[in-house]
């Protein structure tokens, strides 16, 4: 047991002060794919009756045009957020026509580079950034890549958590500001610290599509004549097929977690930095921009982690600068694989772990990661995502192997102190209920949802698109005859219309050419 954790869990409950534990602010950012009747993208526009991507504060696309992203506001409340994230599904749904969402992380039935669409804003200097951002990721990654799905957890304690928690630290002689910084950031240390517990519990790729790779070779195992797959696999999206920023690690770029501003300084560094790779490939080549610069990072949205410190940005601000500025309002983890057995890609239960989990991080010891570690933090992610499920599987801690299951029994039997917490304070069982309902997946790795669809597909005889498309088919259907509140479906076409109305004041208001845009841009002068 971790006895600074116990320490302070205790404080708050002896100074009557559970009920600051209560309430944070909790969003969604789930990604998806539009399919044709196929399986393969949409190569049809993101739709107009859904708002102009650009400036829609809950529709946008990711990195294609066939991409959508489903955004929620920061509710206090989990069942407001599954209830928003619904209706906003269910709204997009009904300008679909033939079209689905695809049901999982990974994508199916790829038909080559070139047929991956990307996303489109406008004619304005800040929608041809962001395109331009994305052609940039293409070349330098490639398209396929940038297709995996996932969902976002945005996470906030209240506000009156803050003043109360230095009070109880006697860290009086801090800011405020930099109070919060700090544990923010140690929040953010112990997320990775501990972070394969995630792929391992709500990992649900365990399989890919063999178009995913086209001809390129691969060290997966053959399923069937369509699928690749990992027998004991978590998370492939988390593992080495999915997004890395492996070329960036190899010129010695790698965030530091320190501080906020060790943090801030890092990506300052990799955002300014040109690297001869990306300069082999031009900017600006025959007319036609190939990427925002040839620096390490384009932007600092380049640079993947798990997880990241956020700050709300305004207008064109760059996060680096709203962190400066701000100071940290939230943190995002960053490693949820789209639930397959869900339409809304993310359940109540899930959510409440989520929530213990991330309280549990902030509350405990959180020392800095040194190269040791940072190492062991990278290969325990990629352990548990391509061979998390095997069985007597050990992971790498300060040094020594240990048990997945005996540190993730470890880890719980911890967090159970921040769910009895959250229980009292809310006066029902509903956080315990989800730590324990977790907990089974720790002691039995045929409960994982991986290891369900390797199941599944087996019994079914299906392969990974036979799967995906099922159970896309079922959510389409679902969202078919969801409910959607009047006032709700109201409040969608206004943003609808002022999404567009907005786009287009965008535009008109655009009195420089693009590469003077971005050139204020960098130089943080817009």
């Amino acid at each position: 047991m971790n006895q600074l954790l116990k320490r302070r869990i205790e404080k708050f409950r002896q100074n009557s002060r559970v009920t600051v534990l209560s309430g944070g602010l909790r969003g969604l950012e789930k990604e998806s794919l539009r399919v044709a009747g196929t399986g393969g993208i949409a190569m049809t526009p993101h739709p107009e009756k859904i708002g102009a991507a650009l400036t829609n504060p809950w529709i946008t696309t990711d990195y294609s045009e066939a991409m959508p992203e489903f955004i929620t506001p920061p509710l206090d409340n989990s069942q407001d957020v599954l209830c928003f994230l619904q209706d906003v599904q269910t709204f997009v749904y009904r300008q679909l026509e033939d079209e689905k969402l695809w049901a999982t992380s990974m994508p199916c039935i790829l038909n080559g580079e070139e047929n991956i669409p990307l996303a489109r804003y406008g004619k304005s200097n800040a929608g041809t950034m962001k395109t331009v951002y994305r052609r940039g990721l293409g070349y330098r990654y490639g398209r396929v890549m940038q297709v995996i799905a996932g969902v976002h957890f945005n996470y906030s304690v209240p506000e009156g958590f803050w003043p109360a928690y230095q009070s109880l630290e006697e860290q009086q002689s801090v800011s405020a500001k930099e109070f919060r910084n700090r544990g923010y950031m140690g929040l953010v240390r112990n997320l990775q610290r501990f972070g394969w517990l995630i792929p391992y519990l709500m990992g649900a790729s365990p399989a890919v599509c063999k178009s995913f790779f086209g001809d390129k070779p691969n060290e997966l195992d053959v399923f069937d004549t369509s699928t690749y797959y990992e027998p004991y696999a978590t998370s492939l999206r988390m593992g080495d097929i999915g997004y890395q920023n492996s070329k960036e690690e190899g010129l010695g770029i790698k965030a530091n977690y320190d501080s906020l501003e060790d943090y801030v300084d890092s990506l300052r560094c990799a955002i300014s930095k040109p690297a001869p790779l990306w300069e082999k490939m031009g900017v600006e080549v025959d007319g036609k921009w190939r990427q925002l610069n040839a620096n390490i990072l384009q932007i600092e949205n380049e640079y993947y982690s798990t997880v990241r410190p956020k700050a709300v940005l305004d207008g064109m601000e760059k996060p680096v600068d709203a962190l400066t500025r701000k100071g940290i309002e939230y943190v995002e983890l960053r490693s949820l694989d789209v639930n397959a057995y869900h339409p809304l890609g993310i359940d109540q239960v899930q959510l409440d772990f989520l929530e213990i989990f991330m309280l549990f991080c902030l509350l405990h010891e959180s020392p800095m990661v040194d190269a040791v570690e940072r190492q062991e933090i990278d290969q325990n992610i990629l352990m548990v995502a391509h061979k998390g499920r095997t069985p007597l599987l050990k992971l790498k801690r300060h040094g020594e192997f240990i048990a997945l299951e005996e540190w993730g029994t470890e880890l719980f039997q911890q967090m159970l102190l921040v769910a009895e917490l959250l229980d009292e304070s809310s006066g029902n069982n509903q956080y315990v209920s989800a730590l324990q309902y977790h907990l089974k997946m720790i002691h039995d790795a045929n409960l994982t949802p991986s290891a369900m669809m390797l199941a599944e597909m087996r019994v079914k005889g299906e392969g990974f698109y036979a799967f995906a498309n099922r159970m896309s088919q079922a959510h389409k259907k679902y969202f078919d005859i969801a409910p959607l509140a009047t006032s709700r479906l109201e409040y969608f076409n206004s943003l609808v219309e002022q999404s567009h109305r907005r786009q287009l004041e965008i535009e008109q208001a655009d009195s420089m050419g693009f590469a003077e845009f971005l050139q204020a841009y960098e130089a943080s002068q817009l």
